[in-house]
């Protein structure tokens, strides 16, 4: 939980200077922007149950 709280301070904190500088926000939209890092989530926990799987000892 203490690196979700850090994570979402440190984009918080990247934005406000993004905005400052007004500089184009480094995200891509909303929707697909989250739908890309839940892919990769997924992507990486199928690979560990996939290796895992085949192999074992």
């Amino acid at each position: 939980m203490k690196l979700v709280i850090l994570a979402l301070i440190t984009g918080a904190a990247v934005g406000i200077v993004f905005a400052m500088l007004k500089l184009p926000i480094p995200a891509p939209p909303a929707l697909s922007g989250i739908a890309g890092i839940v892919g990769i989530y997924l992507g990486y926990k199928i690979y560990l149950w996939a290796f895992s799987l085949f192999m074992k000892p």
